[in-house]
């Protein structure tokens, strides 16, 4: 698989960024500049054309694009993100995308909905119940994923930020999880595995068997390459600080 990959160069001010169930820690903003590029490298080295969104220095969390928008078949949602704080990230993204071509439709509706929360595994989307995403959020995506065929389950999120914070899917479609953070009974009947880390719930699947695991998470690592996968691991310390992961950092458009 390969595509665009809408990614977005972090800022100064990172080290502002919204947290919710952690500790704010400290941010190295050079070190978080040297991740990113290692992480753009990662995408580009598994075929994925990277595309960078115009800076938004003022932004703190603006990096993490993947909020701003939920690819769906033939369409992106631009979506309408839960803390106030953030919803002047989304304007530029759409900007990326039209520039792109990409069709785009905006969140209907008075609803919240961060990317984060949007888990999709072949015809399905998995949105969680977060302090970000609210019904009204979910309700409209569904909406809007009906349209596209694809089948919508709300998963409640009650120990991290976002869904893709406690749950992402290998290719095969095995979730790996922090059970504590999910309700894992939700992804039925596909199959959970436990992450060994906290920080491996959060995995970067880039099409065929290409995975990207953080390199705070070498036990899941090591987990997800037994299962014949191709793993690459990136340093993401300085995001993983401000309650970040690896989804966080990008918006896949597959071909």
């Amino acid at each position: 698989m390969s595509g665009a990959a809408i990614v977005r160069r972090p800022g100064p001010r990172l080290h502002e960024g919204q947290v919710t169930h952690v500790a704010r820690g400290a941010v190295d903003a050079e070190r978080a500049v040297a991740e990113h590029a290692a992480y753009r490298r990662a995408l580009a080295g598994a075929g994925w054309s990277v595309v960078e969104v115009e800076p938004a220095d003022d932004l703190p969390d603006a990096a993490f694009v993947e909020d701003a928008a939920v690819a769906l078949d033939g369409r992106v949602v631009l979506t309408r993100p839960g803390h106030p704080a953030r919803r002047d990230e989304v304007e530029s993204v759409a900007g990326a995308l039209a520039r792109l071509g990409v069709a785009t439709v905006a969140l209907p509706g008075p609803g919240t909905l961060d990317g984060g929360d949007v888990l999709r595994v072949g015809s399905r989307l998995f949105v969680g119940r977060s302090t970000r995403t609210d019904d009204a959020g979910i309700e409209a995506l569904a909406a809007l994923a009906r349209e596209a065929g694809l089948e919508t389950t709300a998963v409640a999120v009650t120990g991290c930020l976002h869904l893709k914070t406690g749950a992402t899917a290998l290719p095969d479609g095995t979730i790996v999880a922090v059970r504590d953070w999910v309700d894992a009974d939700a992804f039925a009947p596909l199959p959970v595995v436990e992450a060994p880390e906290p920080e491996g719930a959060n995995v970067l699947a880039l099409g065929g068997d290409r995975v990207v695991v953080a390199a705070s998470a070498p036990r899941t690592a090591d987990l997800v390459r037994e299962r014949g996968l191709d793993v690459t691991t990136v340093d993401i310390a300085q995001f993983e600080a401000v309650e970040a992961g690896l989804t966080c950092l990008s918006v896949l458009l597959p071909d």
